[in-house]
């Protein structure tokens, strides 16, 4: 796919309004809804203009979707669109079966979920509020039953990171067909000190293969795309073997490549962990903004990188969080911090787009 024609997957902030407490809230959800949101109207073009660009995916995400109650309107607007849709709830009461059935009917091809602990007193404290782990499961087993491709996002912090194994047993419990892990960013409420050291991602990167080669549901990695060299390196040395997406471990989907995020007042960003806005669907056309911005133009040239980035062999399959080292060192182009890994010698590049 060429990523510099549109992204892979665009997500829209539907609302920063939610009833969890997270620890790490990107958007430092609240309780009520802005009243300066994207209308109806609004999210409608928007809806549009993606399915018009051919964009493979379109998440709708939070906060909670679920507080809008033109929620499953839009849904419905997406599918008759063309898009293929995921959504992304909160775990909590207000998604409710009935809900799912109806989200089902307007064309909902995915529903996520973020599970960050294996059991109730691990997750719940991490969302801040008590049964949201029941909440979670409730949410996807009816998913399920209602035809819906289900997901468990989960977050990775110092606090759960050696988790992961009974995590994906959970996940294998839930029959959900994809597990994205992603590897904290300290944006929002979360801080760097939530952030588990370098040696401890590499070490979980490495695990997350090996899980992903004896379980039946796909396993992709979000700020963590030093996890594509890590199955880059067992491909070499394991050839006709398959791990993590298969035929997506190659693909270089990362902040602002491959990536756009539209906040719930129409911001437009690289994603919605580096928050560097490009423009405002109110007034530009997000497909323009993401082809030619400068901002989106630079996350996407691997040979602009900064530091070991920028001189690693694996730069055009990984290129390191771009939203973690902005938030860590100001420069959104610098070596990513959680990355241990050393360039070699040089060696033909790895990934390269045609």
């Amino acid at each position: 796919m060429n990523f510099e024609e549109r992204p892979f997957i665009a997500i829209w902030e539907m609302t920063q309004a939610c009833d969890l407490v997270c620890k790490h809230c990107r958007a430092c959800a609240q309780p009520h809804r802005d009243a300066d949101e994207l209308s109806f109207e609004e999210g409608a073009r928007l809806l549009d203009r993606l399915a018009a660009a051919r964009v493979p995916l379109v998440v709708l995400t939070g906060g909670d979707p679920a507080k809008r109650p033109d929620l499953v309107e839009l849904v419905d607007h997406g599918a008759r669109a063309g898009l293929r849709l995921g959504l992304t709830p909160s775990a909590r009461p207000l998604v409710t079966g009935a809900l799912i059935q109806r989200l089902a009917a307007a064309g909902l091809a995915r529903l996520a979920i973020s599970i960050d602990g294996p059991n109730a007193a691990v997750h719940d404290a991490f969302r801040g509020v008590s049964g949201s782990f029941a909440d979670a499961e409730r949410i996807l087993q009816h998913a399920k039953a209602c035809g819906i491709a289900t997901q468990v996002n989960t977050s990775v912090h110092a606090g759960n990171i050696g988790r992961l194994r009974e995590m994906a047993g959970l996940v294998e419990r839930l029959g959900s067909v994809l597990w994205s892990v992603f590897y904290l960013v300290p944006t929002g409420r979360a801080s760097a000190e939530m952030l588990p050291s370098p040696e401890a991602v590499e070490a979980t990167l490495d695990e997350l293969a090996d899980i992903a080669e004896g379980v039946r549901f796909a396993v992709k990695t979000t700020a963590a795309p030093h996890y594509r060299r890590v199955l880059a390196q067992r491909k070499r040395r394991q050839p006709t073997a398959i791990f993590g997406v298969p035929g997506r471990e190659r693909e270089r989907i990362n902040d602002g490549r491959g990536f756009l995020f539209v906040s719930h007042r129409g911001d437009l960003y690289p994603s919605g962990f580096l928050p560097v806005a490009c423009g405002n669907v109110r007034r530009d056309d997000p497909l323009e903004v993401y082809r030619t911005h400068p901002t989106f133009r630079a996350l996407r040239d691997a040979d602009g990188l900064h530091g070991k980035c920028g001189e690693c062999e694996y730069r055009r399959i990984c290129g390191g969080s771009r939203a973690r080292s902005f938030a860590l060192t100001g420069d959104l182009l610098a070596s990513d911090p959680l990355c241990v890994y050393q360039p070699g010698r040089r060696l033909p590049m790895l990934g390269a787009q045609g």
